[in-house]
């Protein structure tokens, strides 16, 4: 077991999963909106499959897929974190920046918070010399948070975990080497 890393921003505490995150977890993972660029949406079941994987990587790692939640009302919006992907895919191995948040929450600029956040922690704490982040190239919303992170488009590839003829099978990948990343906060 390593040790648990959390961390907080202005607004969010970034923490470990618990029992009760599995229900608002369950109802974002079920709304078409939230999942529009994936395959489908999960069932309850895999979605707290997904918590408990999420929740046994960080007790395993110390970091990972963390709960996002609001510091003012302890208010679970979703998870944002880094991950190592399961897939194998054209640039592996590799750590990913990602996230999820409920649809209440989008526009407000927390995922772009809470991964700084995680940036920092990846850069700073893990010493990761690369961080990258990848979405169907019709996610216009998760690119745009990847450019504001500082992150650059650097080419596109089909994701092997996407059914073939999918229209969302087609990824950009997002790249942020840590010396871009230190230039890019100074």
């Amino acid at each position: 077991m390593a040790e648990l890393i959390e961390f907080e921003t202005e607004r969010l505490r970034l923490r470990q999963w618990k029992p009760t995150d599995r229900e608002p977890f369950a109802m974002l993972n079920a709304d078409s909106r939230v999942m529009e660029f994936f395959p489908s949406p999960l069932t309850r079941t895999e979605s707290d499959a997904m918590a408990d994987r999420c929740q046994s990587l960080i007790s395993e790692r110390g970091w990972g897929f963390w709960v996002a939640e609001t510091k003012e009302a302890s208010q679970f919006i979703g998870f944002v974190g880094l991950h190592i992907p399961v897939a194998e895919l054209p640039f592996s191995p590799c750590i990913e920046i990602g996230w999820r948040l409920a649809f209440q929450y989008w526009g407000k600029g927390f995922a772009t918070e809470a991964a700084k956040g995680a940036l920092h922690v990846g850069f700073e704490l893990l010493g990761l010399t690369e961080i990258v982040s990848f979405t169907t190239v019709q996610n216009i919303r998760s690119r745009a948070v990847m450019e504001r992170l500082g992150m650059r488009a650097t080419s596109t590839f089909e994701h092997p975990s996407v059914p073939i003829g999918s229209p969302l099978r087609e990824h950009c990948l997002y790249q942020l080497s840590r010396e871009q990343w230190g230039a890019y906060i100074a």
